[in-house]
């Protein structure tokens, strides 16, 4: 680890001041700039923990969000409307800024280049800085409790951090000694944790076993290591548990050979009261403003039995909100989680074709990537026609980072989400051309570390949301298994 044995001693700096409410004003803060093709800063794209004190780095190397577990309390308050809103300021978080040799110290944004990634096989994030000729690096490792931070530089390079985050800064250790043993055990625990995986079968490109690892170590990331709770992102809004995602989650690690922690996911999302909300607190407090989903119940069923827990009694379904929570109503992915009859007998098909529509007699509702969850996990092997014509119509139609959610989405930004699932469905269908290309779009879409997120813009890729969002990663670790699959005597044979 040569780049910890030149690490600097960091000047810790606490601004004073409280930050300023957004209200359209002149007087209000705005985010800095991002660097030419980059997020903006203050946007999350790199997640540093392993189930314990979860912290999200931006594409600058600045804590934007810290949480003591992955959907635990904020440390640091960055609220996702002022992100959205552009109205962030600048010393929000632990914010790095450098100082060469004696002049005003400039952060991170203010390089002139900057590259990010992960130190192989950890959540350990790497932000590098390019000042002219000189290039400063910010390390960012999390232990159960504290977070740590190194740098390196040339002659004459100060590093100090400024916030206005006592909560935060509380958590930091930046003494060069203690810095180093957070990130030399984050490190080994990280590695030793991997090498539990089932791998892919021999045979799989390097890509995939890349894309595997670290869609493996984004949901360690994100799941709560005590108590099994899957936190969707670690941003404000996202920090929860959604039982979808985290059922998701629980089947991907499941399938990839760590059954301890997919069954504690399960009894988390078992103990969860479904019709109270459709989201959840890191201690199973439902969360208000959305009211429940109707495809909880089917999720959560599926990841208790993928680990032999009994699944939950089925819950109503029927004129709820589905997975895009906008208005209720009896929606094509929701009736698939409940193996309604309605599905069976095709009362979602569109007029004149076998292609699957989001609401129950409706065409004009437009065909819904949804289709693709009768075939995995919720399989109907009767509707498979209809799912092929389905999905093959919106990869036609898709961008090449990915595709929308479906046809009448209002939007052009692909999701990483329902291109990953459409993925797993299709491989399972033996669709691989179809497969690996949307598996090629999700490449596209992730960010240089290989993180993938909520979202992204149509044209130039660049993250538009959380990220890394856990859903898409677990649907992803399961699209690579179904198509490089791992076997062992033990094993059933795959279901077409």
């Amino acid at each position: 680890m040569g780049w910890a044995r030149a690490a600097l001693g960091l000047v810790v700096v606490v601004a004073a001041g409280a930050l300023l409410v957004s209200g359209g004003s002149g007087a209000d803060p705005w985010t800095p700039r991002g660097l030419p093709r980059m997020p903006p800063p203050f946007l999350g794209t790199t997640v540093v923990g392993d189930g314990g004190l979860t912290a999200a780095i931006d594409a600058y190397g600045d804590v934007v969000d810290l949480r003591a577990g992955p959907a635990g309390r904020a440390l640091i308050d960055n609220p996702s409307d002022r992100q959205a809103a552009g109205t962030v300021p600048a010393d929000t978080g632990l914010v790095p800024w450098v100082s060469l040799g004696g002049r005003p110290a400039r952060p991170l944004w203010r390089a002139d280049s900057v590259r990010q990634r992960y130190r192989p096989g950890t959540n350990m994030v790497v932000t590098t800085a390019r000042f002219g000729a000189v290039r400063v690096r910010i390390v960012w490792a999390a232990g159960e409790s504290h977070l740590a931070c190194l740098t390196m530089g040339g002659r004459g390079v100060r590093v100090s951090l400024r916030s206005v985050e006592p909560m935060a800064m509380q958590r930091l250790r930046c003494d060069e000694r203690r810095a180093r043993q957070t990130v030399r055990a984050a490190g080994r625990s990280a590695r030793r944790w991997l090498r539990q995986a089932r791998p892919l079968a021999p045979g799989a490109p390097a890509w995939a076993t890349r894309m595997y690892e670290r869609s493996l170590l984004v949901l360690r990331a994100l799941t709560d290591r005590k108590t099994g709770a899957v936190a969707a992102g670690a941003r404000d809004g996202w920090a929860y548990v959604w039982p979808r995602d985290a059922a998701t989650a629980a089947l991907a690690l499941d399938a990839a050979g760590y059954r301890g922690e997919a069954r504690r996911i399960a009894r988390f999302l078992l103990d969860l009261d479904l019709d109270a909300a459709a989201r959840f607190d890191g201690r199973g407090a439902p969360i208000p403003g959305r009211g429940p989903q109707g495809d909880a119940a089917g999720w959560v069923a599926a990841a208790a039995r993928a680990v032999g827990l009994e699944p939950p009694a089925p819950s109503p379904w029927r004129n709820l909100p589905d997975y895009q929570e906008g208005e209720p109503g009896d929606y094509l992915g929701n009736a698939l989680a409940a193996s309604a009859d309605g599905t069976k007998r095709g009362l979602y098909r569109a007029k004149s074709s076998r292609r699957l529509v989001r609401r129950l007699g409706d065409p004009a509702s437009g065909l819904d990537s949804a289709a693709a969850w009768a075939v995995r996990p919720f399989s109907q092997p009767r509707l498979y026609p209809s799912v092929r014509a389905t999905l093959g119509s919106l990869v036609a139609h898709g961008t090449r980072f990915g595709i929308t959610p479906g046809e009448a989405w209002a939007g052009k930004d692909p999701w990483t989400a329902p291109t990953a699932w459409t993925a797993w469905s299709l491989a399972a269908l033996g669709e691989r051309r179809q497969a690996l290309h949307l598996l090629a779009d999700l490449r596209r879409a992730a960010t240089p570390a290989g993180d993938l997120p909520e979202r992204v813009d149509a044209r130039t890729g660049i993250p538009r949301s959380t990220t890394p969002l856990a859903w898409p990663h677990a649907f992803t670790i399961l699209a690579l298994q179904e198509l490089w699959p791992r076997r062992t005597a033990s094993d059933s044979p795959p279901r077409r």
